[in-house]
């Protein structure tokens, strides 16, 4: 398993990488974030110890059972999909980056739970796309609702998180992603001082590259870093 994993590890990071230079960046200004939630903890922490430190989870049940399993190691827990309120209490002391703030309400919740002393980073996320069976502000929802979330002392907006559309394969996800970039470019001419819009949180294993191309800092990659790995998917 150890040896499949590394050569998918690095297989990615080559891809990240050049796709970085494709768009005129270098391979460290893209975080690589693993995505485990089809994978065991054995799995997991092998990913972990292999370097990939910072690691997404999509449903907070096994976000609690890994964190609880790896607290030896502390790795970057960041949280992407979709978080009800009445499981913030016990997911958001977990994390180290909130991507899936797909509302005022749970952006609230998260200020209301988060208890250290240093703000949570957190992003935006829009429903870029607008396919109705996915989360997220609609693009002309947020500049409306700066203010508010610039007033949750607890939280630090640090930019916005976004998923290609379900539809039109490739060559539509990069109009997504286009999208998403130009709609932080607009927001940012208005934003308050207490929030950043730098990171752009979209791409997936289909098309991280694709992500990055358009101005990605932070990809979300699972099944292409565990394919040939027993339960990878």
């Amino acid at each position: 398993m150890h040896t499949q994993l590394r050569e998918n590890l690095d297989r990615v990071r080559e891809m990240i990488a050049d796709a970085a230079k494709a768009s005129g960046r270098v391979a460290d200004a893209v975080c690589l974030i693993g995505v485990t939630k089809y994978v065991d903890i054995e799995t997991t922490q092998a990913l972990y110890e292999l370097g990939c430190r910072d690691l997404g989870e999509s449903r907070p049940q096994l976000l609690w059972s890994k964190s609880e399993a790896m607290a030896d190691l502390s790795p970057r827990w960041h949280m992407i999909g979709h978080l009800q309120r009445n499981k913030t209490k016990r997911t958001i002391p977990l994390l180290s980056v909130l991507h899936s703030g797909d509302s005022l309400r749970l952006l609230k919740a998260a200020n209301e739970d988060w208890p250290h002393d240093q703000p949570l980073p957190a992003l935006l996320e829009v429903n870029i796309s607008g396919d109705t069976a996915k989360h997220g502000f609609l693009p002309t929802e947020i500049a409306p609702a700066l203010r508010q979330i610039a007033a949750l002392s607890r939280l630090k907006i640090v930019g916005l998180m976004g998923m290609a559309s379900l539809e039109g394969g490739r060559d539509q996800a990069q109009k997504d992603f286009a999208a998403l970039r130009e709609l932080r470019d607009k927001l940012r001419k208005d934003c308050p001082d207490e929030i950043s819009l730098d990171e752009l949180s979209m791409g997936m294993s289909h098309d991280f590259d694709l992500a990055i191309r358009e101005g990605a800092t932070m990809v979300r990659v699972g099944s292409t870093l565990f394919e040939g790995i027993d339960g990878g998917r």
